[in-house]
């Protein structure tokens, strides 16, 4: 009997903690982010929180999706952006926080219910189907009438460009069909969205840079909003509108490819997009900064810190005679990279990395010559040289976990 009335209490004391999470996150629905833009969102995520055992994934994660738009979650592996993925899919439930689809509570939904379908890196295609039965498969499930199905398939078939392959075997397809394939069968439900899970890692180079100018091209065309996720860099700044840069689980930065590339907000999203040279200075004023014991111009006003992280990237540096007003060095290294040279020159104990079609020999001495607009002042953060790490080595403390004001903001401009 004790027993009995023990496990009924432990249900209501389970039940009383579910509806108390549900108000909570009931409480933060109906009231949209911030946006100057004045567009719609279809897509809201507040406060978002998720940990696998010890292991944090998502810390406090709030950003939107606007309606129509390609938004791109890039970070290296284990930061976070498939678990995210995951929780819009349904395939994962968020520890804390609310998630909202066109104003409703997505969590509340069952992910077979949700407007939203998934494209997987492995396509998880069926091999004893052909290529028009498994575009069709969850036409069938939904006992869509025939000539309804036919019209979607050929429909899908086209956009990807696969005309004629409907009879074809999967195993008769190549990489790139393979994935065009798993694209037709999740746009063929007609979803509000489409999330796709690093679609092309498992494409060559060729066929990627092909695949990117494509998915582009389909979401313009369909007009619904894509959700990709990625660590590579260039893939984001080719097909997004927005980008969202993670890392262990926090929002470094969000905004406009070119933002973020031109400004980035510290010193991890400086040196995961692109190639930087990123290097300490001193800032005690608006407008000028020193670099090297030389002082340069800068376009940015002085930080709250005057010791501050400076971004040059290497195509913004050109290599001209020595001079005193100038950083001066050695070239140590010239390599042929086809469109350009790539450079190391040694100056102020530093190595500097050099893009430049000029080449350089080694061993020439050379200065280093930039303009305002290229040099980009960043306040120091856990990223910037000497206090943290750079994105190759991903062990630090949850303490040293940087929480920043980016994974807070709501302005995704």
């Amino acid at each position: 009997m004790a027993n009995i009335e023990r496990l009924d209490q432990k249900k209501k004391n389970n039940r009383a903690r579910l509806l108390t999470k549900e108000r909570g996150r009931s409480a933060m629905i109906g009231t949209q982010l911030s946006d100057k833009t004045g567009q719609s969102h279809i897509i809201e995520l507040v406060g978002v929180n998720k940990s696998f055992g010890d292991t944090r994934v998502m810390r406090d994660i709030t950003f939107y999706i606007r309606s129509n738009e390609f938004l791109t979650l890039l970070g290296p592996s284990g930061c976070g952006k498939t678990t995210t993925l995951r929780v819009l899919g349904g395939f994962e439930q968020p520890d804390s926080g609310s998630v909202t689809f066109e104003g409703r509570d997505l969590l509340a939904i069952q992910p077979h219910e949700r407007e939203l379908n998934t494209v997987f890196q492995r396509y998880a295609l069926f091999p004893h189907l052909d290529v028009a039965e498994n575009v069709a498969f969850g036409l069938r499930i939904k006992k869509l009438p025939q000539n309804e199905i036919d019209n979607r398939v050929s429909q899908m078939l086209s956009l990807v460009k696969l005309e004629g392959y409907e009879a074809r075997s999967i195993d008769q397809l190549s990489g790139g069909q393979m994935q065009r394939v798993a694209i037709a069968r999740a746009l063929v439900n007609l979803p509000k969205v489409l999330l796709l899970d690093e679609p092309l890692g498992a494409l060559d180079l060729k066929m990627r840079k092909e695949m990117q100018i494509e998915l582009k091209q389909m979401q313009r065309e369909l007009g619904i909003t894509f959700v990709y996720v990625t660590h590579d860099q260039e893939e984001a700044l080719t097909m997004s509108d927005s980008v969202i840069v993670m890392n262990e689980g926090a929002i470094q930065q969000i905004g406009r490819p070119i933002d973020i590339y031109n400004e980035p907000r510290n010193a991890f999203v400086a040196d995961f997009i692109g190639e930087s040279n990123i290097v300490s200075g001193l800032m005690p004023e608006d407008f000028r900064v020193l670099i090297g014991g030389k002082w340069f111009p800068s376009v940015d006003r002085r930080k709250e810190d005057e010791k501050v992280d400076v971004v040059i990237r290497p195509e913004d540096i050109d290599l001209v005679e020595p001079s005193e007003d100038l950083l001066n060095g050695i070239v140590t290294t010239t390599t042929f990279k086809g469109v350009h040279y790539e450079m190391i020159v040694e100056a102020c104990d530093l190595e500097w990395l050099i893009h430049s079609t000029d080449h350089k020999a080694e061993g020439s001495e050379v200065g280093l010559s930039f303009g305002p607009d290229d040099v980009h002042i960043m306040d120091k953060s856990d990223f910037s040289p000497g206090r943290g790490r750079s994105r190759q080595d991903s062990e630090r403390s949850e303490g040293d976990v940087i929480n920043p004001e980016s994974g807070k903001e709501t302005d995704n401009e």
